[in-house]
């Protein structure tokens, strides 16, 4: 599976990880799991939405600093040819709902 990230991810990500120590180790092993389940599995991964070539889904990302608080991540799966593109991470208590119109601009720019 190849990674890669928004560059509003890569800011979002850098203000985080200076909050939360344990972030890139945190994600390194979230990679490691949609490696294995790109779709994930059970109540902690949510499609959001579906297109043709591509699949929206928001997920748990449990943070080890935050000790069993979790943060959102939101990425797109293209199955078609194997890369994960991470869009936005946020922290639960800071914003309720992950943001849509950057989901809607994404998928805009890639189908």
């Amino acid at each position: 599976m190849n990674f890669d990230e928004t560059d509003e991810f890569s800011r979002d990500f850098r203000r985080l990880s200076k909050k939360y120590k344990s972030l890139h180790g945190d994600l390194l092993e979230f990679k490691k799991i949609v490696t294995a389940l790109p779709l994930g599995s059970g109540k902690h991964f949510n499609i959001i939405t579906k297109t043709e070539r591509i699949t929206v889904i928001k997920a748990r990302l449990f943070c080890q600093y935050l000790r069993g608080s979790s943060l959102r991540i939101i990425y797109a799966l293209q199955m078609e040819i194997s890369k994960i593109e991470f869009i936005q991470i946020y922290p639960k208590n800071e914003q309720e709902n992950e943001d849509r119109e950057r989901i809607k601009e994404y998928l805009e720019n890639h189908n």
